[in-house]
């Protein structure tokens, strides 16, 4: 069973480019241990009968048929826009002049 240093806490912590103190390396590795821990569980009873899954129920996709539309025209895409010039939409400027 995995278990973590304080040393290798610290080590993590400076590949992470984390300052840990003593007290936050104590909690982390008790924390990460607690993980591995876990993890060696799952894989105990995880034997080779058993197929990787990412979710245990079987996920279905409920989308609409893919079928062709007639697309709306362009006065039908302006029809409900307040202002409008040369065929497009006329939106207040949000930059500056620069």
């Amino acid at each position: 069973m995995p278990t973590f240093t304080r040393e290798e806490i610290k080590h993590l912590g400076d590949l992470a480019r984390i300052a840990l103190t003593d007290d936050e390396a104590d909690r982390l590795k008790g924390e990460l241990n607690v993980i591995a821990e876990s993890i060696a569980k799952v894989q105990e009873v995880a034997g080779d009968d058993v197929p990787p899954t990412a979710n245990p129920i079987p996920l279905e996709a409920y989308l609409r048929p893919d079928e062709a539309e007639q697309p709306l025209t362009q006065e039908e895409a302006l029809s409900g826009a307040p202002a409008t010039e040369s065929g497009m939409f006329v939106a207040p400027r949000i930059l500056g002049e620069e």
